[in-house]
């Protein structure tokens, strides 16, 4: 293991050094901020036989095996551009970037909450992968959708402590936990997960793991969390999903600061799916004026092709679309990363 993600005061570290120490941009100093992408299907299996060849490659059916070791092989360039982290979920996410329907099975949880051992062994290279190229994984443990499969709290309970054991048996050090996906969307059920008791489960990791695996969990675009998750979180997650204005995305932040739950820990977006990467004002720029690290969320639009999105199922890992190419031209000019050719 070579990469250690640690947290000192309001920035992340890397190795025991600030990310993008020293480094500033348009007047703002970007050391320690995490700049990441939603990339949560990178471990999925699709269990449901009546939905599985919906993923097909152009050039063959879906392979949950090709999936990851292609998005593996494609963190070297990302990192090039300057990316520090990767979003991932036990659970996945929607593969269609939004859907209130969603019968596919891509839970890497049995109904008891016993992890599923091809799911821990696609994470395992994965973090092998993100080590190599000195990245982090923020890995979050429940979907809402996915988390309906759990049966009892019991397996809510056996899901996150069995996954807390492999990666600290794992010896991981540049993996994150989240906790859940948006704990206050209305498709989780299970109470232990749901925003009123989540702190109970953050709390749990932070036990089970003698305070080494840094953990937090997210909320519906352009919510604040509570002041209670503020107060146990090792770092606080924003998504900027349904922020249309900039200025908003600053807001966010500030009323983040504001919490008296707050106790000056690092801040980041880790899902916003605006773009205008090309724009002199958009939500990145915003959350990086406010000196908090960001996200992007890229899934495929209707008719758009297999280059398109990096949620929507097959992905394309390479960055051979407008928006990627958007995205990581932007990133690299932030981080003075040297766009690769």
């Amino acid at each position: 293991m070579r990469t250690v993600i640690g947290i000192d005061g309001d920035r992340f570290t890397r190795n025991g050094e600030w990310t993008h120490a020293g480094r500033t941009f348009r007047g703002t100093d970007i050391s320690g901020l995490l700049f990441n992408s939603r990339m949560v299907n990178a471990i999925v299996d699709d269990r449901n036989q009546a939905t599985r060849g919906v993923w097909a490659y152009p050039d063959g059916p879906w392979d949950p095996a090709r999936n990851s070791f292609e998005f593996g092989a494609a963190l070297p360039a990302y990192h090039r551009h300057g990316l520090d982290a990767v979003t991932i979920n036990m659970q996945g996410g929607s593969p269609q970037g939004y859907s209130w329907n969603q019968p596919w099975n891509f839970s890497g949880f049995a109904a008891d909450g016993t992890p599923l051992s091809d799911t821990l062994g696609r994470l395992d290279h994965v973090l092998e992968a993100a080590d190599a190229a000195d990245m982090a994984v923020i890995l979050g443990v429940f979907y809402g959708a996915a988390a309906r499969r759990l049966v009892g709290e019991a397996a809510v309970i056996r899901a996150l402590d069995a996954t807390v054991a492999h990666l600290m048996a794992g010896g991981w050090r540049n993996v994150m936990l989240e906790i859940g996906n948006e704990v206050d969307n209305r498709a989780f059920t299970h109470e232990a997960i749901q925003p009123a008791r989540c702190a109970e489960l953050i709390t749990r990791v932070r036990e089970a793991s003698w305070g080494r695996l840094k953990v937090s969990t997210s909320f519906n675009g352009g919510v604040v969390p509570p002041d209670h998750i503020i107060g146990v979180s090792d770092f606080v997650l924003l998504h900027g999903n349904n922020v249309e204005d900039p200025a908003r995305i600053a807001e966010l932040v500030a009323e983040v600061r504001a919490s008296p739950g707050y106790r000056g820990q690092p801040i980041l977006f880790n899902e916003d799916d605006h773009c205008g990467f090309e724009d002199d004002d958009n939500n990145m720029l915003a959350a990086i004026k406010s000196r908090a690290g960001w996200g992007y969320f890229d899934y495929r639009r209707i008719r758009e092709g297999f280059a398109d999105g990096y949620q929507s199922l097959p992905v394309d890992w390479g960055i051979r679309s407008a928006r990627k190419r958007g995205f990581f031209r932007l990133l690299a000019e932030v981080t003075g990363n040297k766009e690769p050719e």
